[in-house]
């Protein structure tokens, strides 16, 4: 190992675990009522811990079940596939509201004294899909939001798939973790999750390191609205970015949008060493099925020719993964694992 190298991975490692500015005492035992939490440019108050929650969106769910708070859990919606097998048994009960975006008054229905959101277009300052901050305040609900959607340049818009102004890292999943942690009064177990999580992002960094000098270049495939038509691949400011930073690769999209569409014309244009391909349950587009993607590209006149294709460096990835939720750290092990596989850490 050089010392050039050496001294990169320990400068990322502190680049993608060292905790955000989080209001309270992050380590404490317990936590100090009552308690302020800014979020999305808002303050908001808890008196007590929530008793009865809603979380909207997988990955919000998952950080909730991995605090240990199923028991807390009134209601959940928005479903890509099956809770990994670590939060299985926990989860085995949960009730489910929707496997898609619930209405408000579906929400109302679980009686619930706090609902957080994975997405603002769920939850917003003004139109949202399911409410808006004001709505669940008039019925005294508290509401929190995902702080890697509150860092999005236009979250108050309340778009979703909108651009970053820069780049998501994991500090940013510390930072939900550990507040959530928090306002659920269980600041030890946020701690514990946090710290687990960068062990395990160093193991897979140390892993991917043979390769980190070949300049290797990725794409990751979403999904996409028709098979054959655009895609929804990975720009330079999401978790995929952060994943390629992590074990040294290059993403070829360099659009702020964290999931722009882009042609495949264009794509051959740039030609990536490796494209990461986006596995789900869900099947709301015909890109979501991952059989579709590599029929297409072996199949396609312009998508067969790319030199990915050509020498069989395809990595399936769950589509979580690509997401900033906590599945971003296995999407790190993931890539480190199947880039071993194709042969490119050798």
């Amino acid at each position: 190992m050089s010392l050039l190298t050496s001294g990169r991975r320990r400068g990322l490692a502190l680049l993608c675990c060292t905790l955000l500015p989080i209001p309270g005492p992050a380590f404490a035992q317990s936590s100090s009522y009552p308690l302020e939490i800014t979020n999305c440019d808002r303050v908001t108050t808890y008196d007590q811990p929530p008793e009865r929650a809603v979380s909207i969106g997988q990955g919000t769910t998952e950080i909730l079940l991995s605090l240990g708070l199923a028991d807390r859990i009134a209601g959940t919606a928005i479903w890509l596939s099956s809770l990994p097998e670590s939060l299985a048994e926990a989860g085995r009960a949960l009730p489910r509201i929707a496997d898609t975006s619930p209405g408000f008054e579906a929400v109302l229905k679980t009686r619930p004294d706090f609902v957080a959101a994975q997405w603002i277009n769920d939850i917003a300052p003004d139109q949202a899909r399911v409410g808006s901050f004001a709505q669940f305040d008039d019925f005294g609900i508290r509401t929190y939001v995902s702080p890697a959607e509150c860092a999005k340049s236009d979250f108050r818009a309340g778009s979703g798939d909108g651009a970053r102004a820069q780049a998501w890292s994991v500090a940013l999943l510390d930072r939900e973790i550990t507040e959530l942690a928090e306002i659920f009064d269980v600041p030890s177990r946020g701690a514990d999750l946090v710290a687990a999580n960068a062990a395990r992002i160093e193991a897979a960094m140390a892993d991917a390191e043979p390769m980190q000098a070949r300049e290797i270049s990725v794409l990751y495939w979403f999904s996409s609205p028709e098979i054959a038509g655009e895609a929804y691949v990975a720009g330079r400011f999401g978790a995929p970015a952060w994943i390629s930073e992590a074990l040294g690769l290059r993403n070829v999209i360099t659009s702020d949008e964290e999931w722009p569409l882009v042609g495949w014309e264009t794509i051959s244009e740039l030609d990536p060493d490796v494209i990461v391909l986006g596995t789900m349950e869900r099947r709301n587009l015909p890109g979501d099925d991952v059989a579709a993607k590599r029929a297409f590209l072996e199949s396609d006149p312009v998508a067969s020719k790319l030199r990915a294709v050509r020498e069989g460096h395809l990595i399936e990835m769950p589509a979580h993964s690509m997401n900033p939720t906590l599945r971003a750290v296995d999407g790190v092990e993931v890539l480190a694992r199947g880039l071993k596989e194709i042969g490119l850490t050798r």
